[in-house]
């Protein structure tokens, strides 16, 4: 048989499970999902894969996309050890070395307490501000910079944002600030 690779996979940090714990109903050994507000709490796989699909396509990324949604301490492990920088991020994003010979577009690393935090800032869900920091991270993986690209990764993200019915993006808000 010929099985075609998955072309999204969401992976949950089992340190994220210590979030869910603080949330435990008294007397009840599993997190209750009602116990943690509705602005908090992760949006399930199936519904990020289904977002990444659809951001994928719009931008006509091609390839798997793996997604980590992980701690900040995971992360700022991450971000010293492949950016030289030690300290925690929203988004990591890890383009395949040879796309075209792996099928792979790449993997995203989010800290979704960093994330958490700068939902509530701005005023709107955690599952909104996934969404947001994925399709940054989508764009590195296409390739943009926006450190060096005058521009041109932000038009895109715009375009995107608009098209996926996003809020404002990170690249947008830093101009802001």
């Amino acid at each position: 048989m010929n099985f075609a690779a998955p072309r999204t996979m969401i992976f949950l940090d089992p340190d994220l499970e210590s979030d869910r714990s603080k949330h435990t109903k008294l007397g009840s050994a599993t997190p209750s999902r009602r116990a943690i507000p509705r602005n908090h709490r992760i949006p399930s796989a199936r519904a990020l894969a289904r977002f990444l699909r659809d951001a994928q396509s719009a931008m006509k990324l091609r390839g798997q996309v793996t997604v980590l949604l992980t701690t900040d301490k995971s992360i700022r492990r991450l971000n010293r050890q492949y950016r030289g920088k030690n300290k925690a991020t929203d988004v990591l994003s890890f383009p395949a070395a040879e796309p075209e010979k792996t099928r792979a577009a790449g993997d995203l690393a989010i800290s979704t307490h960093t994330a958490r935090k700068q939902a509530d800032v701005l005023g709107h869900a955690l599952s909104v501000e996934i969404k947001v920091l994925m399709l940054h991270g989508l764009l590195h993986l296409a390739g943009y910079d926006h450190e060096t690209d005058d521009g041109e990764m932000a038009r895109q993200e715009e375009r995107l944002r608009a098209k996926l019915r996003l809020p404002h993006g990170l690249i947008e808000r830093s101009v802001r600030a």
